[in-house]
């Protein structure tokens, strides 16, 4: 019991410490995550939508709109994420003005963001049924509204995990973003757990990062399941 009382004992000093420093990660984390995944949405959505109706064989196949969507998605989450970060550097200072902070730094997690959400909405839209396009079209259905009416509806299901999904490696790829200023709880690990020697600071912060995985883990599995009708 003494080592556990010692152990307890050393976070709860750690966490009187720095415990503001702590709740103001958890902050920029969830400042990073929000941004990241509303421009997952507002813009991977669309770009994989585009991808999977202009694909050779597709609603509207536009063969060069196309390769050029298709080949930036297969660049950008080919980079490694920090060689993305300081190769998006002097675009970050224009839209910023600077490259530190957690704005700026949440830039690069936005375009892997659209990105990495962009393949996986194109891929769930390829597994519904062919046949449901096929039926909007039979209606008169216009490409908006097969999109919008009867694609989108039917992978609704699939797009939310997907989002699940996308969420998880964000918040792994924003535990680098200290390197540039970022903050968060990756960040909050490392200065003051793995730099200062404090192991149950880090350890304690490692818990919290799964805690956090798990529960979005699970919010997003029950909301796909609750919306497959199937």
């Amino acid at each position: 019991m003494t080592g556990q009382d010692d152990i307890l004992a050393s976070l709860g000093a750690s966490l009187v410490a720095r415990g503001d420093d702590l709740i103001e990660a958890l902050g920029e984390t969830a400042y990073m995550l929000g941004v990241s995944l509303a421009a997952a949405v507002v813009i991977g959505l669309p770009l994989g939508a585009a991808v999977y109706l202009t694909r050779p064989g597709g609603i509207v196949p536009q063969r060069i709109v196309w390769s050029i969507v298709n080949f930036l998605i297969n660049v950008i989450r080919s980079f490694p994420f920090l060689l993305l970060v300081v190769f998006l550097v002097p675009v970050t200072r224009a839209v910023y003005g600077t490259t530190f902070g957690t704005p700026a730094a949440t830039f690069s997690l936005c375009v892997v963001a659209v990105a990495v959400y962009g393949r996986l909405v194109e891929q769930i839209l390829r597994e519904v049924s062919p046949g449901i396009p096929r039926v909007a079209q039979t209606l008169g259905a216009t490409v908006p509204q097969t999109v919008w009416r009867f694609l989108l509806p039917e992978a609704l299901p699939g797009l939310v995990y997907a989002l699940t999904s996308a969420s998880i490696s964000l918040l792994s790829y924003s535990t680098v973003l200290g390197v540039v200023g970022g903050g968060g709880i990756g960040d909050f690990a490392l200065r003051y757990g793995y730099q200062e020697y404090d192991d149950v600071l880090m350890y304690f912060t490692i818990l919290v990062i799964l805690i956090i995985v798990l529960v979005v883990q699970a919010v997003g599995q029950r909301i796909s399941v609750r919306l497959d009708h199937r």
